[in-house]
């Protein structure tokens, strides 16, 4: 499902030179179905991490293979089509302004080419199971952090991604709602999906054993 061979990853720095390494030597495998956490400080890689798995950067060096396409040598038309087999939770929500809730969630089915009353059915049930059936006629700037990080959840995993990307997805949910999130992350599991979520929690990795792969200033420290 996912191949990472002694990977390093250098971002350029304003002169276009390469930079600080973000990433050494990183490599690992995912299998398909699996749940995996990725720990680790502010800092230490997780994102670099998320970033090539999704297909959003190139490796500086060593092999990034997701979904059997090799993300270095993958000609550049080719990727949209892995993408859209990604479900991303960005920290950052990424949501569309101009766009209602409902409309924002439903965005990756109607750019499939979904029919409309299919895309009707799965947004209202996916809106309805994450409680917030009645915000959905609402733009971004109208909802809380936590509202809209649910939102932005419920649109990465409205396509049934065969792989969903997490970066701190539960940081702007309460206790209640963080767990609700992992449980549903946990259905989509045993249904298939292989799941990676980032997180600074303790709670959570606690709460939901899992593979738990560990960084710290862009290596592995620990990666049962």
């Amino acid at each position: 499902m996912v191949r990472f061979g002694r990977v390093g990853l250098a971002y350029p720095n304003p002169q276009g030179d390469p930079g600080q390494a973000a990433l050494r030597d990183v490599s690992f495998a995912l299998g398909e179905g699996s749940f995996t956490w990725l720990l680790g400080p502010s800092g230490a890689g997780k994102s670099s991490v998320l970033r090539l798995m999704q297909a959003a950067i190139r490796p500086s060096s060593g092999v990034v293979s997701v979904l059997g396409t090799d993300i270095g040598q993958a000609e550049r038309a080719a990727l949209p089509a892995l993408r859209r087999k990604i479900g991303v939770v960005h920290q950052e929500f990424r949501l569309l302004p101009h766009l209602s809730a409902w409309d924002n969630v439903a965005l990756p089915l109607r750019l499939a080419g979904r029919a409309e009353a299919a895309v009707r059915q799965d947004v209202n049930e996916i809106l309805d199971w994450l409680s917030l059936a009645a915000k959905a006629g609402r733009g971004p700037a109208e909802l809380s952090g936590g509202e809209q990080q649910r939102i932005a959840i419920a649109r990465a995993i409205i396509t049934r991604p065969a792989l969903l990307i997490a970066d701190e997805p539960t940081s702007e949910l309460d206790v209640f709602e963080a767990r609700r999130l992992i449980a549903l992350f946990a259905e989509m599991n045993r249904l298939g999906t292989a799941i990676v979520v980032a997180t600074h929690s303790e709670d959570l990795p606690a709460r939901h054993p899992a593979r738990v792969i560990t960084l710290s200033e862009g290596r592995i420290i620990d990666a049962p």
